[in-house]
């Protein structure tokens, strides 16, 4: 259990950074003991939309020191939940992502140079995706882009393979990923082979990589268990994904998280965080 710390939560909105541009609306919550220029991570929801799995992680981050903003992605298309009412790409929501990341900026309580991003399923891809270089350069405007990834089952087969999903050309901030070995999108082995694939590339930046024994997609979504159809299951040939809490994959998993965001989010001397 975590306990829940002292926090300031306030419901926002911005605009995106697109040609027609969305206003999202987000949840951000800003720890007690964070002052002035403090770390915070943005969290992308899967294509269920915000489901607990957010507020599970974000609970760890904030007993950290951490403020969290969580957006929707999905209220500002007028879209319902589900993988048949998506946008047909990730890369749709790219300005979701780096327009949260603008907004973050502009608030006094964070450090713009320490602002991570994290997301699970659809926004474990987009938090890959915003590795990007030439990305981050076009949409994070005048600021740094984001200092650290944790991407949470994050379809590994898909990239290099379907259109526009590459992560060549990255900005070297470091990258985590979880997965399950049980998770039908991809192969047992697919978040390893993914994150050799990237130490090997030539290019700079940390790649830590764990997978969870018996662990499905969505292995920390605290909900009854579920069975979905999508077209990018089974590397691509489509069928079905079962999505089933493992508590001790997700205990496992939102500790990753919270220590991966305090080494590379929080600075040296800042101060013991709280266990999470």
């Amino acid at each position: 259990m975590i306990a829940k710390s002292a926090c300031r939560t306030a419901f926002v909105s911005f605009a995106t950074p697109a040609s027609v541009p969305l206003q999202l609306a987000g949840r951000l919550t800003l720890p007690d003991s964070v002052g002035r220029a403090g770390a915070a991570v943005l969290i992308c929801h899967g294509s269920d939309g915000v489901d607990g799995r957010g507020e599970f992680h974000a609970d760890a981050l904030n007993a950290s020191g951490i403020a969290t903003l969580e957006v929707d992605m999905w209220s500002a298309r007028g879209s319902v939940r589900g993988a048949a009412a998506r946008p047909a790409t990730p890369l749709a929501t790219m300005t979701d992502a780096f327009g949260a990341l603008q907004f973050l900026r502009d608030q006094p309580e964070i450090d713009p140079a320490q602002i991570g991003i994290m997301g699970f399923s659809w926004g474990g891809v987009v938090t890959l995706l915003a590795t990007s270089r030439a990305r981050t350069e076009d949409l994070a405007g005048d600021g740094p882009g984001f200092a650290a990834h944790a991407a949470l089952y994050p379809v590994c087969w898909a990239y290099g393979r379907v259109p526009g999903l590459s992560l060549n050309g990255r900005t070297g901030a470091p990258i985590l990923l979880l997965t399950g070995d049980a998770d039908a999108y991809d192969t047992p082995d697919a978040g390893e082979r993914l994150a050799a694939a990237l130490r090997s590339d030539g290019e700079a930046g940390e790649i830590l990589s764990e997978t969870f024994a018996g662990a499905t997609h969505g292995f920390d979504r605290d909900l009854p268990m579920q069975v979905i159809q999508d077209p990018f299951a089974h590397e691509g040939r489509g069928g079905p994904v079962t999505m089933a809490f493992h508590p001790q994959a997700a205990a496992a998993a939102r500790r990753s998280v919270a220590a991966f965001f305090v080494r590379t989010l929080v600075p040296t001397g800042a101060g013991p965080p709280k266990a999470p």
